[in-house]
């Protein structure tokens, strides 16, 4: 059965000058302050459409790669994942970085590095951003 999560945004003023919020609908787990010098500067407190893509891929990543592992035979302990995106004004995102450590009873680190990777693949998020450079870093943690 398909899903439909909704997030919202509203925006005043000038993109430079402006600020909005983002609310995510469906969890309505809360509402969030976005403006341009969060994005192209420094957060200070408030978070971007990037740290946004980086939270969903970074869970997206780590849920395909539990999956992938606990069909194998081998569920893992833990996983940790970082997503880094990168914003370039005037570009866009340049590329996102996905930092993983992983603790999976049974399995080698050449093991645990061929899981990340088919998860990277089969992500959802990550098939979304495919026109973006996603690069991965795992450490196997045993």
């Amino acid at each position: 059965m398909a899903t439909t999560r909704t997030a919202s945004a509203h925006w005043e003023g000038s993109l430079m000058e402006g600020a909005g919020q983002v609310s995510l609908e469906s969890s309505e787990v809360g509402t969030f302050d976005v403006n341009w010098p969060s994005r192209a500067e420094a957060a200070n407190g408030v978070t971007s459409p990037e740290e946004l893509i980086a939270a969903a891929h970074s869970t997206c990543f780590s849920m395909a790669l539990s999956h992938g592992l606990a069909q194998a035979g081998t569920p893992p302990t833990t996983i940790d994942t970082t997503a880094d995106v990168t914003f370039q004004p005037g570009t866009g995102i340049t590329g996102i970085v996905l930092k993983v450590v992983g603790d999976v009873p049974g399995i080698t680190a050449e093991q645990f590095q061929t899981a990340a990777e088919a998860a990277k693949a089969g992500c959802p998020v990550s098939q979304a951003l495919a026109a973006v450079p996603i690069t991965l870093e795992a450490t196997f943690a045993g």
